[in-house]
């Protein structure tokens, strides 16, 4: 989400499943609403959670039908209903992602694509080799965010513009 001619590019680690990402998600929202044309958001993932590469790799399906940012909001939104620890149930997740408007068949097809094993792969090495070691986790421009608070958040990026 945002140029690639952004001054800043934000990443953030997520796992769909985490409890602190889903809080955290409207706050990066404002933020790229604040600064659509500075911010490059990209999104990188750390697996914690027993169903967290499952939704991963629709997440990624979701992708290749410019479907992503959709089917995060629904996942997000119905995440206390899927991604309950102690009784997860993520066949719960399917009957939600219509509302996203992807196509739920393809996303079936395409989230067996060996390439988003890759991608979830790559991500998982990337993280251990920056030391996160949790949820969400955010780089700007690639200095790591000094306090997991909105608003130094927002600070550290204005920062850097």
């Amino acid at each position: 989400m945002g140029p690639d001619s952004a001054k800043v590019t934000l990443v953030e680690f997520l796992d769909p499943e985490c409890e602190s990402c889903r809080a955290f998600y409207p706050y990066v929202k404002k933020i790229m609403a604040e600064f659509p044309n500075q911010v490059k958001l990209v999104v990188r993932y750390k697996a914690y959670h027993g169903n967290s590469k499952y939704v991963i790799s629709i997440l990624e399906a979701a992708r290749k039908q410019s479907k992503f940012w959709e089917v995060l909001e629904v996942a997000f939104y119905y995440q206390p209903e899927w991604g309950d620890h102690h009784n997860p149930q993520i066949d719960i997740l399917w009957k939600y992602l219509a509302e996203s408007g992807a196509d739920i068949e393809k996303l079936k097809v395409d989230m067996q694509d060996p390439a988003i094993a890759d991608v979830i792969q790559q991500d998982e090495l990337d993280s251990v080799t920056l030391n996160v070691r949790g949820t969400p986790s955010f780089f700007i421009n690639g200095i790591p965010l000094r306090e997991f608070d909105p608003e130094v958040l927002r600070k550290q990026i204005q920062e850097q513009l």
